[in-house]
């Protein structure tokens, strides 16, 4: 049976890595499947992996209707077997829909990839509705770690290496981004809480999550 999968995460877990792979067996085999991105990290109309992986992807402009796509490209008489859908939580609640039709309605497997909440821990509303909606979902296994070492829970937005909990809710950028850009980084619940990037955290003699040892 065709299933909507929703493979979700924090930045840093390779969840592009997996969907290349996905596409890359799927191809081998001689499947031919359509790619969607949204505001990709290499660019319009790019499927990227920090490992330096890249390939051709149709960007899913905030209007477009996924569904009226594939069924133009399959009236066409182009071939899809499958459909991959990256940074899937740019997409609106109802091209998420359409994604759910093309499964029910033009038998396809569909893999949607994506951070389920954003950098003020609130869901993104295309991850809302993909968790509301998925025949699966499927935590990625790759474990990001924040800077302490312990499992990355939660994404935070930086400015200058400070972490900042206001703004819109996507503004593109990456981790590892110069300190005076804004960029993102992973953190444990507990620093995301305490607003503790890897940058004060350094810059610090004594950890504020060192409790102090009094004399006797």
């Amino acid at each position: 049976m065709p299933e909507l999968v929703f493979f979700s995460g924090t930045m840093d877990c390779g969840k592009s890595t997996l969907a290349l792979q996905i596409g890359h067996n799927r191809s081998a085999r001689g499947l031919q499947g359509v790619i969607f991105t949204r505001d990709d990290r290499a660019g319009e109309g790019k499927l990227s992996s920090r490992l330096g992986l890249v390939t051709e992807a149709v960007e899913a402009t905030e209007c477009m209707d996924l569904y009226g796509y594939l069924v133009g490209q399959l009236s066409k008489g182009g071939k899809v077997d499958y459909v991959i859908a990256d940074e899937a939580q740019f997409l609106s609640p109802e091209q998420v829909d359409q994604l759910a039709r093309v499964v029910d309605d033009l038998g396809l497997d569909v893999f949607a990839f994506g951070i389920t909440t954003d950098f003020r821990t609130k869901l993104f509303p295309g991850s809302q509705r993909l968790i509301e909606l998925a025949d699966r979902i499927e935590a990625l296994q790759v474990e990001a770690l924040c800077w302490c070492g312990s499992p990355a829970t939660h994404n935070a937005r930086t400015v200058g290496g400070e972490m900042v909990v206001e703004g819109a809710q996507v503004v593109v950028g990456d981790v590892n981004r110069p300190v005076g850009q804004i960029g993102y980084e992973v953190l444990c619940r507990r620093h995301h809480l305490r607003r503790m990037t890897a940058a004060p955290a350094r810059a610090g003699t004594l950890s504020p999550d060192v409790l102090p040892i009094a004399s006797a």
